[in-house]
């Protein structure tokens, strides 16, 4: 009975320490990022000779290390997380573009331009109200151009973010792969370090495109882009590389394995619906600098210029990437009707103009292009911020269960030490026993 009580005590004793081992470390993992909580599955030792009744008297085990990670929210995590991600690039390239044409200048310098011209209808021929319009033309076509240019930063910026975006998720497929190898090889034993790691990649690529996985029971993970039917980007230590073009006015695609692919959550897909919107901008933005320079450039041509010579092309250019004042000249602007004399106060031409100007109204097209962007910017800023709060609530989901506590760390070190303790007792108690039956006579 003794020897029974040594191998039971001795059990006990080892199981507690190595349980004592575990709360220690997760206590020492608290703020690690990405670690996950581990446990100590116990279970019985069967007796090789059971007690009459079938009752084992054999002690306990350490049957294997649990890791308090629920697969389900797992998934949720990197769902909402991809979804957040999205929008928040998307929110980003779309603040860009409404940056860009705000800080141009180009509406103001468009309703002066027409208020210019406004202006010069009092007097044709005043040389200083003539100098005022060539200044506002000027003016105007400076908007266009720096407007231009910083939606083409803005596009640089987004094209060179989607670039590493993409560079960033071919090497965390890398680094899978690996752990994916190293999880096939590694048998037996503790593998909670490998499948943390696992799961830190699998978030990381999450954030950055939509993901679908499938575990093995070794653990080793397959992830696929588009869907569970799109093509394998990592497969046990096997890696296809996402490749990103980008077309000539700069919206992008990608293929995985020479075969398209469209994300759908992740900064790559923001950035590519951002995108999207903003060469939806710089067409609007274009349209509207040529209409311009048609308008202008038509009523030029229908009159004289102060000196009586038939009316030259106000504007050069064919789009706000080039458009440009083309007069050199005040005196140039063709506010009579063709054919008149010189210093004519004639300015029914004057009026074609501005009737054509009211007509095309560029301010109101590039009004109603900032009131689309800001429209735009507001909506998808409710969107993320709903989507962020889906996120933060399935990430606390996923901490609560899978998160180091510390108060209920506390409770097991004294649950294990008193356990410890308890099988010492019984330890001693059979060593006791022993003595006792050895000093019989």
């Amino acid at each position: 009975m003794s020897t029974d009580l040594f191998s039971i005590g001795r059990s006990g004793a080892a199981t507690a320490r190595a349980a004592l081992d575990l709360t220690a470390q997760n206590i020492a993992n608290a703020a690690t990022p990405g670690y996950v909580r581990r446990g100590a599955r116990i279970a019985e030792v069967a007796a090789t000779l059971p007690l009459a009744g079938g009752v084992s008297l054999s002690g306990s085990r350490v049957a294997g290390t649990a890791r308090f990670a629920d697969p389900f929210r797992q998934s949720e995590l990197r769902r909402t997380s991809g979804d957040q991600a999205r929008a928040d690039a998307e929110l980003s390239g779309l603040r860009d573009a409404e940056t860009a044409l705000e800080r141009s200048g180009l509406h103001p310098a468009l309703v002066d331009l027409r208020a210019a011209f406004d202006r010069l209808a009092a007097d044709p021929t005043d040389p200083a109200l003539r100098s005022v319009v060539l200044e506002a033309t000027r003016s105007a076509a400076q908007g266009f151009a720096i407007a231009d240019q910083s939606l083409d930063a803005a596009q640089a910026g987004l094209n060179e973010g989607a670039a590493a975006d993409t560079d960033r998720v071919n090497t965390l497929a890398q680094d899978l792969a690996r752990v994916n190898l190293e999880l096939a090889r590694a048998g037996g034993g503790d593998r909670s370090v490998l499948l943390d790691r696992r799961d830190a990649l699998l978030e990381g690529l999450s954030r950055s495109v939509d993901i679908a996985t499938a575990f093995a029971a070794d653990g080793t993970a397959t992830v696929r882009i588009g869907g569970t039917s799109g093509p394998a980007l990592v497969a046990l230590g096997t890696v296809q590389p996402l490749t990103i073009a980008t077309a000539a006015n700069g919206t992008l695609s990608f293929a995985l394995g020479g075969m398209a692919v469209s994300p759908s959550r992740g900064t790559l897909a923001g950035s590519a619906q951002a995108l999207s919107r903003l060469a939806g901008t710089r067409d609007e933005l274009d349209a509207s600098a040529a209409a311009l320079i048609a308008t202008l450039n038509a009523a030029q041509a229908n009159g004289a210029a102060l000196d009586g010579s038939p009316g030259m092309p106000l504007l050069s250019g064919s789009g706000a990437d080039d458009i440009a004042l083309a007069l050199t000249s005040a005196a140039q602007l063709a506010t009579a009707p063709a054919g008149s004399p010189a210093r004519s106060r004639d300015g029914s031409n004057l009026a074609a103009l501005r009737a054509g100007l009211a007509a095309s109204d560029p301010a109101g097209r590039i009004d109603a292009l900032l009131l689309d962007v800001s429209g735009a910017i507001a909506s998808r800023a409710v969107t993320r911020d709903a989507l962020a709060s889906i996120a933060e609530f399935a990430r606390e989901i996923f901490s609560a269960q899978s998160g180091v506590d510390l108060d209920q760390e506390a409770v097991n070190l004294v649950r294990f030490q008193q356990a410890f303790q308890a099988s010492g007792r019984v330890l001693q108690t059979a060593a006791t026993l022993f003595d006792t039956l050895l000093g019989i006579r």
